[in-house]
């Protein structure tokens, strides 16, 4: 078996041969890493790990054991891609960091790009955090604190440090001299920016634009006025707004005082979005934020546990409007059995109009000036597709029962409960949003609970007045 033979025993599989044909980490490349790992052959670990991408590494990582993953950053040393870490779970990264020595972290962060050493660095107790930057040169010490002590999701956790400032009256080919002869450049950069000697930003201009122009060229010539910057303590989810509202690249990022201090490009968004996406798809359906799939058993029954019983609270309240109508249940039993359908349409039906509310609010689609338009929207919406299930629900109501006026009462009751659920789906989010509520963690219990009570008292009310049960 692969998995169990040495390195030096057959050909190893190849990094470009890591993902199979669906983009997979093929089990027989992670056999050998593991392999490798246990044997401790070095030489086979860097030909199998040693060039990889630091996504296809952080997807090896993921698919290593618990013990193995510690192990195979020791193994590699210094060809070890820090970043890597920055591309697993949270909690996974949490749980590989406290078995690797700070020294070897101090070591992995000084090749790292300022925003990813600060998001392994962040996830460090302040102890361990404080030994590693501690064994960091001075400069980048206090780059990485300046950044640690900015809110988390700010602008400024998110932003590189390292970035190209040149005075507007360099000409072109000082420009182009500056950045040829710098060895400590950004990794990677797409503007050079323009500042004055207070550092206050002024202008930008483009690589293009830059290589397209003759040196002798003032910068301030080419450079186009810089429209947008951003406050080190603006949310990444404002700042995400922004990229997305003028189709930025690259943006300076100031501080209290307009002094740029940082930069953020439009990988670094798109981080962003993908996380408050995420947040926002695990809110709707009670989950936490932060959870992942590695957490154990505990940590994700104790998470989900307040929201299931926020979820029992509301289900006892729509299960009293049941209580109310005991006596006309006990008259018809038809009634118990078709009353849940139409609950259970109303909120299924609530939940499709709340999910693109509450995802055009988190967009910045949804504002006051759209707010009655998209109400109104949905009202008629609900009240188109009432009026097709009461027709549905109807028919098959008056052939199971073998009576019409059944067919007509859940008909009547359909249209009014997927009216609700309309109003109440769009209203809800709206209304937690302007109170300063987040509407995608507080909206379902409240909307289920609208369209239980609605669907409910809709239903066995028309009946017990349709039927004379009272």
């Amino acid at each position: 078996m692969l998995g169990n033979a040495p390195p030096e025993s057959g050909p190893l599989p190849q990094p470009e041969v890591m993902r199979d044909e669906e983009g997979e980490v093929r089990a027989a490349f992670v056999a050998s890493v593991r392999t490798a790992i246990a044997t401790e052959n070095r030489e086979a670990l860097a030909a199998l790990a040693g060039d990889l991408h630091e996504a296809d590494l952080g997807a090896l990582i993921e698919a290593l054991d618990a013990e193995d993953r510690p192990r195979l950053i020791a193994l590699m040393g210094r060809d070890f891609d820090f970043a890597a870490l920055t591309e697993v779970d949270d909690a996974m990264r949490e749980e590989i960091l406290e078995d690797v020595p700070n020294a070897a972290i101090a070591a992995g962060v000084r090749d790292l790009d300022s925003d990813d050493a600060v998001y392994i660095l962040e996830d460090l107790d302040a102890a361990d955090q404080e030994e590693v930057l501690a064994q960091l040169p001075a400069f980048e010490r206090d780059t990485l604190e300046r950044s640690l002590d900015y809110p988390e999701e700010s602008a400024g956790r998110r932003m590189q440090a390292d970035y190209i400032a040149v005075p507007p009256f360099w000409t072109v080919g000082q420009t182009i001299d500056f950045m040829r002869e710098t060895a400590d450049l950004p990794e990677k950069f797409y503007q050079i920016f323009v500042v004055d000697t207070e550092r206050h930003v002024i202008g930008g201009v483009g690589l293009d634009t830059l290589l397209r122009a003759k040196r002798p060229v003032r910068i301030e010539a080419i450079m186009q006025p810089e429209e947008h910057t951003v406050r080190v303590d603006e949310d990444q989810e404002d700042v995400a707004d922004i990229f997305k509202r003028y189709n930025l690249v690259t943006m300076p990022v100031i501080d209290a005082e307009d002094r740029m201090v940082g930069v953020l490009t439009f990988d670094d968004i798109v981080d962003v979005i993908d996380q408050e996406a995420d947040e926002d798809i695990r809110a709707l359906g009670g989950v936490k934020p932060d959870e992942e799939l590695s957490d154990s058993v505990w940590t994700l029954a104790r998470g989900r546990f307040s929201w299931l019983f926020i979820n029992l609270i509301t289900a006892f309240l729509a299960s009293s409007v049941l209580k109310g109508f005991a006596g006309q249940l006990e008259k018809m039993v038809a009634l118990a059995v078709l009353a849940p359908i139409v609950a259970s349409q109303g909120g299924n039906a609530a939940t499709q109009t709340m999910t693109v509310v509450v995802r055009a609010i988190a967009t910045r689609e949804l504002d006051k000036a759209n707010a009655l338009r998209v109400v109104l929207r949905e009202l008629f919406a609900g009240l188109l597709n009432g009026l097709a299930f009461a027709v549905i629900t109807g028919l098959i109501a008056s052939y199971w029962f073998g009576t019409h006026d059944l067919g007509i009462v859940i008909g009547i009751a359909m249209v009014i409960n997927l009216i609700a659920a309309a109003v109440g789906g769009a209203t809800i989010p709206l209304v937690l949003n302007r109170f300063g509520i987040d509407p995608a963690v507080s909206s379902a219990p409240f909307v289920t609970t609208v369209t239980d009570i609605v669907g409910f008292f809709a239903f066995l009310g028309v009946a017990t007045l349709w039927f004379g049960l009272a």
